[in-house]
């Protein structure tokens, strides 16, 4: 994944295109707490179109921050939602569940087909439990593992994994098969 400085929109633009044509990057990552506005704000919206037009993710956090910084701008509603309208077409992961918010995460990539949620940032041990219910049902094809290496190692986030109950057809999409269709590996 390749990062870009939003507060430059045409040079992140032009360094997407690097990103994605030179060095064969599948996705772009901005952290709106590191920029202290949401992705619904308007510096954003040149990197999503950049995104659709090159047929890539754009990848993002959601919910509290770790760092002393403002978490609002992590919400998923109204943030995540308004740029699944703006941008349907727009494939958006969405990093670190949405804790304390992982409701309306939840619903959110419910009510739109191109956004996902991502597991980084948690062990399996301390995913909420109605996170592990949507994983279960209508969200096996929304949820993607992640582990946040090099903080969390691959073997630490997994553990319990068999725990979840996880029938083996939404294991193996849950632990590669979601990232593969996602991320076009």
């Amino acid at each position: 994944m390749g990062s870009v400085d939003i507060s430059r929109p045409r040079a992140a633009v032009l360094e997407i295109r690097r990103c994605v044509r030179e060095l064969g990057f599948k996705a772009i990552r901005v952290l709106p707490w590191l920029w202290e506005i949401p992705p619904s704000h308007a510096r954003f919206y040149p990197v999503f179109d950049e995104c659709c037009e090159l047929g890539i993710p754009f990848c993002t956090q959601v919910g509290h921050t770790g760092p002393l910084m403002p978490s609002d701008v992590g919400r998923p509603i109204p943030h995540i939602d308004q740029v699944a309208i703006d941008f349907p077409e727009l494939v958006v992961v969405c990093g670190h569940i949405g804790y304390p918010w992982t409701e309306e995460m939840l619903a959110v990539a419910t009510k739109h087909p191109n956004v996902y949620i991502d597991t980084s940032a948690y062990t399996v041990k301390r995913y909420p439990p109605n996170l592990v219910a949507y994983l279960r049902s209508h969200g096996a094809s929304k949820v993607l593992f992640g582990t946040n290496w090099p903080m969390i190692t691959p073997r630490k986030a997994l553990e319990g994994l068999d725990d979840l109950g996880l029938s083996p057809a939404t294991r193996a999409a849950f632990l590669a098969g979601n990232s593969a269709r996602v991320f076009g590996l």
